[in-house]
């Protein structure tokens, strides 16, 4: 492909245009009318709190049979996205910037003085609609966070499964194709089967909504999280046995700390009593958590998530740095988030934390970082 129909390929057509919008719809009534567990989230700092509906697993598994069904029938096309990849992605990220301008307008007219929408003004432009305004936006009373999150989740395995599809229909399905969906097919199943968890993360109760977050929700988890499918999509790789079961342990021991970290934690917020590893946790100023994963390292929960990382990628061999941009990415991305991190919890627990950190001296990989 020249450059010119390099070029070409990425201007956004209606059809483009049609898809996302038609699954943005589908979420918005999806996600209203559909039963699920009712979550509270975090308490505010003027005493209230939100609530989300947590039907997304309910949600994607729905769509994906209509998606299956109308395939069949030869109502849709299941290589859709697949086809339109490069469109797709320009118009998402077309879309990001006008609903971010939107949030950044809505958020400077607004005079709402609740915690969820009060506006957060630096005077700082750029800051100001980089990292948002309104802490809890919403749309027709959907929380907008959460919507820009569930969509960024089900759009990267719709990519993944057109992407497969694809590869079906051209005669291109390997060992490491399979092995790749299976491992991002599991994750993302795991995510929406524990979707509740999402309301206790750092993003949902504490980032406000701007580019960043709307960027990296509809844009840079779907298009460059599955970056793997599209390289393995036009490469063959053949994988030694050995070589597949080694990926299978990344991938089982990153589940295995990923989630049992992010459990601990989120079961630690709802009830500080719950035991850990059948022990009572063990806590710092009564708000720091020592025990299980989080006595092993601060951030233990990010290490889980780079060996998944590097698990996507490891289908892919090592005949290219092409489909490692996701771990090396998250790698970089973590440590800047913990940096953050830590900074935000020493100005908060000042004395606390300082004491927490000599009690769990490591940052995300014991012995190393």
């Amino acid at each position: 492909m020249d450059f010119t129909s390099l070029l070409s390929s990425f201007i956004p057509s209606w059809a483009s245009v049609c898809l996302l919008l038609g699954f943005f719809n589908y979420l918005g009534i999806a996600g209203s009318i559909l039963p699920g567990k009712l979550v509270p989230g975090a308490i505010l700092a003027d005493g209230t709190r939100l609530h989300y509906r947590c039907n997304g697993l309910l949600s994607l598994l729905l769509l994906v049979g209509l998606l299956v069904i109308g395939g069949w029938m030869d109502f849709v096309s299941l290589t859709a996205i697949s086809d339109r990849g490069l469109e797709l992605l320009s118009t998402t990220f077309i879309f990001s910037v006008i609903v971010t301008l939107i949030l950044y307008m809505a958020g400077c007219k607004s005079n709402d003085r609740s915690a969820s929408l009060k506006p957060h003004i630096s005077g700082n432009i750029i800051d100001d609609w980089w990292f948002g305004i309104q802490l809890n936006p919403n749309f027709l009373g959907v929380d907008l966070k959460f919507f820009f999150v569930r969509a960024g989740m089900m759009g990267w395995l719709l990519i993944n499964l057109s992407v497969l599809a694809k590869s079906i229909q051209v005669a291109n399905l390997s060992q490491s194709m399979i092995l790749y969906q299976l491992f991002c097919v599991i994750y993302i199943m795991d995510y929406f089967f524990y979707e509740e968890y999402m309301t206790s993360t750092w993003d949902i109760i504490a980032e406000r909504l701007g580019f960043m977050l709307v960027f990296g929700d509809l844009v840079w988890i779907p298009f460059t999280f599955s970056i793997q499918g599209w390289w393995l999509l036009s490469n063959k790789v053949d994988l030694p046995t050995a070589a597949v079961v080694a990926n299978c342990c990344v991938f089982v021991i990153g589940y295995l700390v990923f989630r049992g970290a992010n459990k601990q934690k989120h079961d630690f917020k709802r009830n500080p009593k719950a035991l850990i590893w059948g022990q009572p946790p063990k806590v710092i100023g009564g708000k720091l958590l020592v025990s299980g994963y989080w006595g092993i390292a601060r951030h233990c929960n990010y290490l889980g998530d780079l060996l998944l990382a590097l698990s996507f990628s490891l289908p892919c061999g090592i005949s290219s740095p092409v489909p490692y941009f996701y771990p090396i990415y998250l790698l970089i991305l973590l440590i800047w988030r913990e940096r953050r991190d830590e900074a935000r919890c020493a100005e908060k627990y000042k004395d606390v934390w300082a004491e927490y950190r000599r009690a769990v001296p490591w940052r995300i990989l014991p012995y190393v970082y």
